[in-house]
């Protein structure tokens, strides 16, 4: 059985191993199709981000079935499941809250606990959820990415005729895009990559520009995914009086005229990932719903034995979402 680690900085290792334990109380084997490359998981491997543990199994973008279980597990085997990767303790004051999505005591897979990059992984069955039989596998590996569009998409109240920036086309903002053309909204893609561009325009009536281009407009929403200072300050810039600045991306820091966020009433959201089960079961309802084919944000599919060549498109800059396969007779 195959399974994918990050054995240090800039070092992927795929290993052979020999079984995985079974399943105990509420946990469930799941045999995964496929799973989705993230920016997370390229951070780890280039050693940028301070939490992450060594050596880990890669991944959190996962679609599988589950093939046994525990006592008081809470699916059956058979059961096609997607994959919560964060996980939350339900007792500190912000579970508390209902804010399990910034819980005191989060891990998340593949970052600083082993992640799902395997044929077979064992996890709580309290960090699973059933898609139903009508979402294929390449859109049911996207519900993870997309439930983070569309927890953060939630706080700005998107309604038709809107105006809506997006600045970045990486894989969160291409969707984030599509999201909001499907509430109706007039949207506009930024990007400094003319192949981004072509792809969300490719899956929806989105008009698409580079960031130079943008002059003197303002928009009801700006959604900033890019996560560059140049990108948050250019988005502060484009909101109009009474507007909306949803920040998705992961800027460090940058610079912007305060007052002017005071003086035009603008709301400022930070959103950081999703809240477990409602807005996976969001995701999942939009897209079974939704007509734009979403699922055309995934480049390529590799079989898990090219991950170097798959993580190496992913890193390129040129490409949407890459994902590995883990089905079986794709072993070389």
């Amino acid at each position: 059985m195959l399974a994918l680690y990050v054995a240090k900085p800039n070092e992927l290792e795929l290993r052979r191993l020999e079984t995985v334990r079974s399943p105990q109380g509420d946990e469930v084997k799941i045999k995964l199709i496929y799973g989705g490359i993230c920016g997370s998981d390229l951070g780890v491997l280039k050693g940028k981000l301070p939490h992450a543990n060594y050596p880990v199994r890669a991944g959190h973008e996962l679609v599988g079935v589950i093939i046994e279980k525990g006592e008081q597990a809470a699916y059956d085997i058979g059961t096609r499941v997607v994959v919560l990767p964060n996980t939350y303790c339900g007792a500190c004051d912000l579970c508390q809250k209902g804010l399990t999505n910034i819980c005191r005591h989060k891990q998340s897979l593949g970052i600083n606990t082993d992640g799902g990059f395997s044929q077979e992984f064992v996890i709580s069955s309290k960090y699973v959820l059933p898609v139903p039989d009508d979402l294929s596998d390449e859109k049911a590996v996207l519900v993870e990415p997309f439930a983070v569009v569309v927890h953060a998409l939630s706080k700005a109240r998107i309604e038709p005729t809107m105006r809506v920036a997006v600045i970045g086309c990486g894989n969160e903002g291409m969707m984030a895009a599509v999201l909001a053309r499907h509430f109706g909204a007039d949207v506009t893609a930024v990007d400094v990559n003319p192949l981004k561009l072509e792809t969300v325009k490719a899956m929806a009536d989105i008009r698409t520009l580079a960031p130079a281009a943008l002059s003197g407009e303002t928009f009801d929403v700006v959604i900033e995914a890019a996560g560059t200072r140049e990108a948050v300050e250019q988005a502060v810039e484009l909101v109009a009086p009474g507007g909306h600045l949803v920040l998705i991306g992961f800027a460090n820091e940058a610079t912007f005229p305060v007052v002017r966020l005071v003086r035009n009433e603008v709301t400022v959201h930070g959103s950081i990932i999703y809240r477990f089960p409602d807005d996976y079961l969001q995701a999942i309802h939009y897209l079974r719903t939704m007509p734009h084919p979403i699922e055309r944000v995934i480049s390529r599919i590799f079989p898990v034995c090219d991950y170097e060549q798959a993580y190496e498109l992913a890193s390129s800059g040129n490409a949407g979402k890459v994902v590995l396969s883990f089905r079986e007779g794709e072993e070389q």
